[in-house]
């Protein structure tokens, strides 16, 4: 069958590939007049059916943008010569990636030359009207995307503003008559991800490549072959590099876990960014790819991808862009399939410095003095994410020096610490805190630090190595400073062993800290604010609260800070800590005696603008005193 030859109507800069040819029929006129055509192009110049092929057409239009960009100025001779020997396909992608001129600058020339528009894509919103019903196979091969509708048109993006056949076939698809603007390259691809989806373009690519090896396996219907072998093939390295993109998009977005979920409507994605989870966009084809996407991830993780009815764990190590990333897997059988968890560890992103979590001046100075105590007992606590690993290694950074021994017991080490010595646990071969922590004594510490206690045996060795002379630091899972004295009790631990080593404890969350670019001023009615909150501090203070916009995603905070309350073990505590005092009462004897609690800590926050009230609301609901 021959090819389908472009009927559209071309610019200025087109006319000169265009072929000499016979004159049209009447005929054939009249049917052009009825078809949808590309805004703003001369119907004069409709191209025949005696035009060139794709070949020539292509090789013409390279050769016509870089002239354009030579006589502007924007390309020397030589640096033209050389964009045209390059491997790119593109002359303007060729100068760019050659280094010779910004994209946005070349292609500002090319739709200043052709009369089309040049639209900066970072500043316009996509309407989602335009998507429906616009062939996203155009989309993925021909990085076009439709933007908006005007007048019974749709506008949309190229990055070829010289090359009308995919505008052509845009037109015939959707019956609508086409008006191009000009736009970047990455910047269309940006919307492809953010409105289809990560890695719609691989799915594209993948469902592409099944429909070809469907069409050769057919011609090889005689032949005695491994049909699955060669579907294998095809789809291999799509969807490695599919994978690929779920864990760079992650890595880019400070993903902290990805969780791929299967479920009864299909793959679900999840990114938790800032502790809050957010659902992706993923192209609906990707259900069809659930277990060669699940599969190539337990190969990377070292995992047995035949094993499907037991859990599993495992570790991935990335390299991205030169930083060092560590991935933490976990796969559990569920009832529509297997669901994968994974924690991303970016080395390079974490920078453990007490001065720079954000602790409230009063409380880093005190802290600072206590974790220089000769012995004794530093507990950290909250729940799963709060940031308690990060305290605790920045708390051992900065008491580091050559002449101090520290040894770590954890499970798992996440980041390796210069001039520290850390112990990985092992439970499934008896390596367990316990363990580890009778061990360690030998090796003569002067700091410890184990990751968690979570029995009494942990407990009682952690108090004995405090008692004997070492600085110890750990993490207990307790919604308060005030919970890890009855936590300890409720282990079986003494209580005169707990009033007698525990010098101080720290309770801690993460709150998310406003978008700069796009955090609102307003005043709240008093009676629209907490019963707590201290109008008397805030004085004339601004407050803001969260909007959104590109820089944060639309979701109006971006990062997250560290909220804190500092209980030290005076006298009082001590003697409450004996006689096994509710932890409601210690805490209510702390903040008499001047402990600040996570939510006044928090309110502070608000006050300086770094935060919102919704936000403080949403990590301490339940917890003002």
């Amino acid at each position: 069958m021959a090819a389908r030859r472009p009927w559209i109507m071309e610019s200025t800069v087109q006319n000169q590939i265009r072929c000499s040819a016979t004159a049209t029929s009447v005929h054939s006129v009249a049917n052009q007049q009825h078809r949808p055509t590309i805004a703003g192009l001369d119907p004069r110049n409709a191209r025949c059916n005696h035009g060139p092929t794709n070949a020539t057409r292509k090789a013409n239009m390279i050769m016509h943008a870089g002239d354009i960009l030579r006589r502007r100025g924007l390309l020397t001779d030589e640096q033209l010569e050389a964009s045209r020997n390059n491997d790119s396909v593109n002359v303007i992608q060729s100068a760019v990636e050659l280094g010779y001129v910004q994209e946005a600058d070349a292609l500002a020339a090319l739709a200043e030359e052709v009369g089309l528009e040049y639209v900066d894509l970072r500043t316009i919103e996509v309407e989602l009207d335009a998507l429906k019903g616009f062939p996203q196979k155009l989309i993925y091969r021909q990085s076009l995307f439709p933007i908006r509708l005007q007048d019974g048109s749709i506008v949309v993006a190229t990055a070829d503003p010289l090359d009308l056949y995919p505008l052509d076939e845009a037109s015939a698809a959707t019956g609508k008559n086409i008006v191009p603007v000009v736009a970047e390259r990455s910047e269309i691809a940006r919307l492809m991800k953010q409105h289809l989806g990560v890695g719609s373009e691989t799915v594209e690519g993948l469902l592409a490549a099944k429909e070809e090896e469907e069409n050769e396996l057919e011609l090889l219907d005689d032949l005695e072959i491994d049909n699955s072998e060669i579907g294998e093939m095809v789809q291999e390295a799509s969807v490695v590099r599919l994978v690929n993109e779920i864990l760079l998009e992650a890595v880019n977005t400070r993903t902290s876990d990805i969780h791929i979920e299967s479920q009864s409507d299909g793959l679900v994605i999840r990114y938790r960014i800032d502790g809050i989870l957010h659902p992706q966009p993923v192209p609906p084809e990707i259900n069809r790819f659930q277990a060669a996407i699940i599969s190539r991830l337990k190969i990377m993780a070292h995992m047995n991808i035949a094993e499907k009815r037991l859990p599993q764990d495992g570790r991935i190590k990335l390299r991205v862009r030169g930083r060092d990333v560590d991935v933490r897997v976990s796969v559990i059988p569920m009832i529509h399939g297997e669901g994968l968890v994974m924690r991303v560890l970016d080395k390079s992103s974490m920078v453990f410095n007490l001065a720079g979590l954000g602790m409230s001046k009063p409380i880093f100075e005190r802290f600072s003095e206590i974790i220089g105590l000769p012995h004794g007992i530093i507990l950290v606590t909250g729940p799963t994410g709060s940031g308690k690993t990060t305290t605790l290694y920045s708390s051992l950074l900065q008491i580091r020096s050559p002449e101090t021994k520290i040894i770590t017991c954890e499970d798992p080490v996440e980041y390796q610490l210069d001039g520290i010595n850390q112990i990985q646990i092992h439970s499934k071969i008896g390596m367990t805190f316990a363990a580890s922590l009778r061990s360690i004594l030998r090796h003569d510490p002067d700091i410890v630090l184990v990751g968690e206690i979570r029995d009494l045996e942990t407990a009682e060795n952690a108090i004995q190595a405090s008692l004997t002379g070492h600085l110890v630091f750990s993490t207990l899972h307790t919604n308060d400073a005030a919970g890890a004295f009855t936590r300890m009790g409720d282990m079986g631990v003494e209580p005169f062993l707990v009033a007698g080593t525990v010098e101080a404890v720290m309770a801690q969350r993460l709150l998310r800290r406003l978008c700069k670019h796009c955090r609102e001023p307003y005043t709240p009615a008093k009676t629209d604010t907490p019963k707590d909150f201290p109008w008397d501090l805030a004085g004339d203070a601004q407050l803001y609260r969260a909007v959104g916009c590109r820089e944060c995603r639309q979701v109006g905070y971006s990062g997250r800070m560290g909220i804190y309350e500092l209980l030290v073990a005076n006298d009082t505590i001590r003697e409450m800590a004996q006689v096994r005092a509710s932890s409601w009462d210690i805490r209510k004897a702390a903040v008499e005696n001047g402990m600040r609690t996570l939510r006044m800590d928090a309110w502070d926050k608000v006050i300086t603008g770094d935060t919102s009230i919704d936000e403080v609301l949403r990590v301490t609901k339940g917890e003002a005193l």
